[in-house]
């Protein structure tokens, strides 16, 4: 699975990653990511003494990887209405779920603060990269003035969240296709109540 040049303590972060976004960090054996790593009992408790101790490395490499992610298939967007509309339609594979998202449904996870932290950081920083691109459209006329930009990133995260539950409980996507389709609707209803709409140069819409 991993090259030579990749040491054990990547090799066992990168595979307790892995089966983390899989399995869940509950059901997530010790033995697992030997087992996919390659890496020998030893050392794995050599570079992390518990299964927390690995858990945490992998959380937060698996919270930078995803918002490494977000950033890079945003980088190069100046609109801030393409910006917005290029987060709902991001590649996405909805029935294996957000390699973040997933950890907030782990109860070990959630019941544990200094887990549940690197969660619950990733999505404020989500949050605040959203909240800065539709402040940057509210001030330019592209959205209502009364929109709260707070509001309509939580609601955009939601919404894409929301659609990897849906998908995953009915194993098809088209749930989560239909509820990133219908918050992309209310956008372009929001840009065009103020005469934009997404991608578009703030003109009256015809």
């Amino acid at each position: 699975m991993y090259s030579s040049g990749v040491d054990s303590r990547e090799k066992l972060i990168e595979a307790m990653a892995e089966l983390m976004w899989e399995r869940g960090y509950s059901a997530t054996s010790p033995r697992a990511v030997r087992e996919l790593s390659g890496v020998g009992q030893g050392s794995m408790y050599h570079y992390f003494p518990t299964k927390r101790d690995l858990g945490l490395a992998a959380l937060n490499h698996n919270c930078q990887v995803q918002l490494d992610s977000w950033k890079a298939a945003l980088k190069g967007l100046e609109d801030p209405l393409e910006i917005l509309s290029a987060y709902l339609t991001l590649p996405r594979d909805p029935l294996k779920g957000c390699r973040v998202g997933r950890m907030a449904q782990d109860k070990a996870v959630v019941a544990d603060d200094g887990l549940r932290e690197p969660v619950a950081e990733a999505f404020a920083r989500l949050r605040e990269m959203l909240v800065v691109v539709i402040g940057t459209a509210r001030s330019q006329g592209r959205l209502p003035a009364g929109l709260e930009p707070d509001h309509l990133a939580r609601t955009m995260v939601a919404v894409v969240q929301g659609g990897y539950v849906l998908a995953m409980a009915e194993q098809d996507r088209a749930p989560y296709d239909a509820a990133c389709q219908g918050a992309l609707e209310l956008l372009r209803v929001a840009a065009g109540a103020v005469g934009a709409v997404p991608g578009g140069d703030g003109s009256a819409s015809s």
